[in-house]
């Protein structure tokens, strides 16, 4: 996987994944693989995310990212752990360089039209529109998706799985990114499972 764009493409969701024990990273990620969602962001917002990206990179099947990457020593942190895509909350021309000199695919935040130049500057043609629901929702992405025909996105923040759909059915859109699909607390691999094969359902 060196193209963002396969990435995007692997499943209708990337579950975005905040995950403070790394004991529970393999049971998560075998069932989210087990049910159709093979493109899993792994967020850097607790201490345990290198680790938990360690090991969930060690099941077959799991393209495994690094979410709220911020600088090149956070992406190189977790390119060593084994992240097999970089997602950032925004962009900077630091860090697309620091992804482009590692050639890691990198998703980066956008949240405006400046974002989007910025990106396309940058040769990025695929980005996150973050925070989805805050920094306008639907009509928000349509708004910028018309004078930026050649962009993709990945709508993240505030998304469920009631709302996924109405993203999705936007031609601009490849995936959604969404935590709903591991709820907090310890894993129910059962229910993980479940949400995942619907999840993936939502692109069919």
């Amino acid at each position: 996987m060196t193209d963002i764009a396969k990435i995007m493409t692997l499943a209708p969701v990337i579950p975005v994944l905040v995950i403070e024990d790394a004991a529970h990273a393999r049971p998560i990620a075998e069932a989210l693989v087990a049910g159709g969602l093979r493109a899993l962001e792994v967020t850097l917002r607790t201490p345990a995310a290198l680790d938990v990206i360690r090991e969930m990179a060690k099941v077959d099947g799991a393209v495994v990212g690094a979410g709220t990457v911020l600088n090149g020593d956070q992406l190189d942190a977790a390119v060593d752990a084994g992240a097999r895509f970089i997602v950032s909350p925004g962009l900077t021309k630091p860090l697309a360089r620091a992804a482009e000199k590692a050639r890691v695919p990198y998703l980066p935040g956008t949240a405006n039209a400046g974002d989007i130049m910025r990106a396309l500057d940058l040769g990025l043609t695929h980005v996150k529109f973050f925070p989805a629901e805050a920094a306008g929702g639907i009509a928000a992405l349509k708004a910028l998706a018309a004078p930026f025909g050649q962009v993709r996105f990945c709508p993240t923040g505030g998304i469920s799985a009631a709302t996924a759909p109405n993203w999705l059915a936007h031609p601009s859109v490849l995936c959604v990114g969404g935590s709903w699909v591991v709820p907090a607390g310890a894993p129910d691999v059962a229910r993980i499972q479940a949400l995942a094969e619907e999840a993936a359902r939502l692109g069919a």
